[in-house]
């Protein structure tokens, strides 16, 4: 490393592969709660398994964000972190409040939890995705704005790049639209309004940021191409990514109640949100080809060219499938939108983190050139197995989309199909769906073992002076 104080990115993406452990361990039983009802029933229900199914999702992802710009910022900026103590303080705070969260979530009746909280002093809990007790929303919030303080402390004080530049703005919307979780107004069409400020603009605007910016700086170091050129391509990118991100907030109107010219903005804006991503897909390929060194952390390069080709295909392709208007009549609601929220998280923010973790967990561990060979290729066994499996995740989720369409809202008959015997109808998909499940769980596994296998790669001669000068 280059700085000692990066060493604190490293409980972050640690705890974070844990919690990314226990969503999918969720995830599994979710699945099997999709074909046997009564599973787990009445210890966990089907509606607190999909809780924490999402919220270890959301919190696990910044973890991983939160660790890659710890270790990011002070090699960009060229200066040590400004306080590596309360980088320490905001960890444990995070950790211990989305720990506890969890467990209320888990051995505490929901209504009890918001009484027990005091929910009703600022009532905020209730709401998908935002279920979190509104002490922990304010925890969140304090987390946020001291991490923010230490980032932009650091940067202040160093380099100035266009790379940190970017993910700052990122975080700075991130904490920003974060307040927006506290606002919980009577009417629903206002409250779905600003919900969509949190949901949509973090994952679908300031989130992008933040991925193009880790992206960026993982292949300015294992490429070697001038950081100009990279900064070009960002810039281009993320203009891009803002300006069909946040008007392409309107595909998420068509059903709550504003005025009807959202249904033409959500539609077009929302139809060019692929673009970001296809454009993330040309860079990272054109980087890879004219890399001026090999760099020795093959696993990395294959978790950049993943990230982008299965952002495009996830959060562009199948985000595309049920944008416009017209078609969201018949899809809103159904598995199609599963198939995208699927691919389109694990590509987009799932392979990033597994992609700066890839490439700066070696180094913290004192192997600056990446893990040994054996590591290596047990690591991207890993990457295949999971990615493969999301892929037919996806396929069957849209096929059981498709069909519960047909059933339930297309029929040839003229009689539509009630919601629960059309369930039954495509429980085969549902099956798959759990099988494919259980490899990438197998493919989780395998990638978490490649941690422990000792020795580092070698760095020949030939390469070995270009891929030592600063980027």
């Amino acid at each position: 490393m280059k700085y000692e104080s990066q060493r604190v990115a490293m409980p972050y993406f640690i705890f974070a592969l844990i919690l990314f452990a226990g969503q999918i361990l969720f995830g599994l039983i979710l699945g099997l709660q999709y074909v046997v009802g009564d599973f787990l029933f009445p210890e966990i229900p089907f509606n607190v398994a999909r809780m924490v199914h999402t919220n270890l999702l959301i919190v696990w992802l910044l973890f991983g964000f939160m660790g890659a710009t710890y270790y990011l910022v002070p090699e960009e900026a060229q200066t040590e972190l400004y306080s590596p103590l309360l980088a320490w303080i905001l960890f444990w705070v995070f950790a211990v409040a989305g720990t506890l969260t969890i467990l209320g979530y888990l051995f505490v009746d929901y209504a009890t939890l918001a009484d027990v909280t005091m929910n009703k002093l600022l009532p905020t809990m209730g709401r998908e995705f935002l279920e979190q007790p509104t002490i922990t929303k304010i925890g969140l919030a304090l987390v946020f704005v001291g991490f923010l303080f230490n980032i932009l402390m650091t940067a202040l004080k160093g380099r100035k790049t266009v790379v940190n530049i970017i993910l700052i703005t990122g975080l700075i919307g991130l904490t920003v639209l974060w307040m927006f979780s506290f606002y919980n107004p009577e009417n629903l069409t206002t409250d779905k309004y600003y919900w969509w400020f949190v949901i949509h603009m973090w994952v679908e605007g300031v989130w992008e940021l933040i991925m193009g910016a880790i992206l960026a700086f993982v292949l300015i170091k294992i490429t070697g191409v001038d950081r100009e050129v990279i900064e070009k391509w960002l810039y281009i990118i993320i203009a891009m990514a803002l300006i069909t991100g946040i008007i392409g907030t309107g595909h998420h109107f068509f059903w709550i109640g504003p005025s009807e010219y959202w249904l033409w903005l959500g539609s077009v804006f929302g139809a060019l949100e692929p673009l970001p991503f296809f454009m993330m897909v040309l860079f990272a390929f054109t980087m890879i080809n004219r890399r001026k060194r090999n760099h020795p952390n093959k696993a990395a390069t294959l978790w950049a060219m993943g990230t982008a080709v299965m952002a495009f295909l996830g959060a562009g392709v199948w985000g595309f499938l049920h944008t416009l208007a017209p078609v969201n009549y018949y899809t809103h609601g159904s598995q199609i939108t599963a198939a995208h929220a699927h691919m389109a998280f694990y590509g987009a923010y799932v392979m990033i983190v597994l992609t700066i973790i890839s490439y700066a967990m070696p180094i913290m561990r004192g192997r600056p050139y990446g893990n040994s060979n054996k590591a290596q290729v047990v690591e991207m066994w890993g990457f295949w197995l999971m990615t493969i499996s999301m892929v037919f995740i996806t396929l069957f989720l849209t096929g059981a989309g498709i069909l519960q369409i047909w059933l339930q809202r297309m029929p040839e008959s003229g009689e539509a199909l009630s919601f629960m015997v059309t369930q039954d109808k495509i429980a085969m998909f549902y099956w798959a769906r759990l099988t494919a499940g259980c490899f990438f769980s197998v493919g989780l596994v395998v990638y978490l073992c490649s941690f422990f296998i000792k020795g580092q790669a070698s760095f020949d001669d030939e390469v070995r002076g270009p891929a030592l000068q600063d980027a």
